[in-house]
């Protein structure tokens, strides 16, 4: 991995671990909130509660049978009737002796002999009655409350936890995907300009060396019209490359594309390169054309060009390439052949994965060329193969529905090829590895 690349990966996690904490620290803050809500409520209702239930205590019950957990004093001059069963630290007489004085009715919280009593004094019928109620359980039932508050909050801090990982997921996806299309686009770009910048290196080299006295001028003239061919196809593969970097592609219009007319005019804009490596590149048609299919005009030229520019890799100087031409009424397929070193059958899907290398001990990196060709033939609905054996060279052939004969065509040009007589080489940048 690049360092590029890793710096990406942290970046990511990153990301991912601070939306994580933050959906996580905003849930369990609301769980929190809630709690303390329920909390609220739960305290304000049992106090609301435990009011109530001493004045109707205090209005109505009877002093032998008071309400559960309720115990009842009555104070009738200096005689003291008690509920049965009344701790023995009750009533507040205190209390009891206020009331009786202003009769003013007296409600407050209390702690006798270690525990917290709600007590309600009040004169009714003339008596002085006092109700007491113990709170202990009320404890305990917040006790309890705390319990399931606390479990509800870990339950939750899970479940936010669980939840941010899914959401910093999708949130961060398109960046990542933004992120490895823009590293994508940088190795398609890399890769598919150094054709065309190698072919116009080449031209350069050999304009140079025509412009010394007593060069041909028709020849330079040649020269330059190929290379402003060659700068208007680097810009098509500028342009092409810009369009499928965006991250909503529309699908390019299909035309008509004749493969025959695209594989005359590479073989032709290769002849520099043929000429600097003593090699022989020629179009073969093994029916009658045109060979039309439905398609994007500079993505299959990419596709030619770098099936071609593969078999310059691996010819040996004086070597030979061919494009074969073959049509039926369905499919036109075009097979790019070299004489070259060949490959191992056992690498031969591995020929289209980017950046693969190979194995059975050849450990060639096979480069990102091929992988783009076959998404571009499965982009127009066909098929690419590979044949070959070590030593023996290496045939591609793609096969794409072909467009119907009554639709008009580039028109053909005549039978290209390259067989130069040798001259001095001429140095040029190293090909992409098949």
């Amino acid at each position: 991995m690049t360092r590029s690349a890793d710096l990406e990966r942290r970046l990511l996690v990153r990301a991912r671990a601070v939306i994580t904490a933050q959906v996580a620290g905003a849930v369990t803050l609301v769980v929190a909130l809630v709690g303390m809500l329920v909390y609220c409520v739960t305290i304000e209702g049992q106090e609301s509660s435990a009011r109530r239930d001493l004045a109707l205590a205090v209005a109505q019950a009877d002093i032998a049978h008071p309400p559960p957990c309720i115990w009842l004093f009555e104070l009738r001059g200096n005689a003291l009737t008690t509920s049965p069963g009344a701790p023995a630290d009750l009533p507040v007489r205190s209390v009891l002796r206020r009331v009786a004085a202003d009769h003013r009715t007296r409600v407050g919280r209390v702690t006798v002999g270690g525990r917290a009593y709600v007590v309600r004094s009040a004169v009714r019928g003339g008596v002085v009655r006092q109700a007491a109620i113990d709170l202990r359980y009320q404890v305990e039932e917040r006790r309890r409350l705390y319990g399931a508050l606390a479990a509800a909050e870990a339950a939750g801090l899970a479940a936010a936890l669980l939840v941010g990982q899914l959401l910093s997921r999708r949130a961060i996806a398109p960046l990542g995907e933004a992120l490895a299309r823009q590293r994508r686009f940088v190795a398609d770009a890399s890769h598919e300009l150094r054709t065309p910048l190698t072919q116009l290196h080449t031209r350069a080299q050999l304009m140079e060396r025509r412009l010394r006295p007593g060069g041909d001028p028709a020849d330079l003239a040649t020269e330059l019209r190929r290379m402003v061919t060659g700068t208007r196809q680097l810009g098509e593969v500028i342009d092409d490359l810009l369009l499928s970097a965006q991250l909503r592609q529309s699908r390019r219009p299909f035309g008509v594309v004749d493969l025959g007319v695209l594989a005359d005019d590479l073989v032709t804009a290769e002849s520099a390169r043929a000429e600097a490596r003593r090699a022989t590149v020629e179009v073969r048609r093994r029916d009658a054309g045109p060979y039309a299919v439905r398609g994007v005009e500079p993505a299959l030229r990419r596709v030619v060009t770098s099936l071609i520019d593969n078999a310059f890799g691996h010819i040996a100087p004086g070597g030979r390439i061919t494009v074969t031409l073959t049509r039926s009424e369905s499919m036109v397929a075009l097979e790019v052949r070299d004489d070259g070193v060949g490959l191992d059958p056992g690498d031969a899907e591995r020929l289209f994965t980017r950046f693969a290398r190979g194995e059975h001990g050849t450990g060639r990196r096979f480069g990102l060329g091929l992988a783009l060709v076959r998404e571009v033939v499965d982009g127009h609905g066909g098929t690419i193969e590979v044949d070959g054996r070590p030593g023996a060279g290496a045939a591609f052939t793609v096969r794409l529905p072909a467009a119907p004969r009554a639709e008009p065509a580039f028109p053909r040009v005549e039978h290209a090829e390259v067989n130069p007589s040798p001259p001095p080489p001429v140095a040029a940048p190293r090909s992409p590895s098949r």
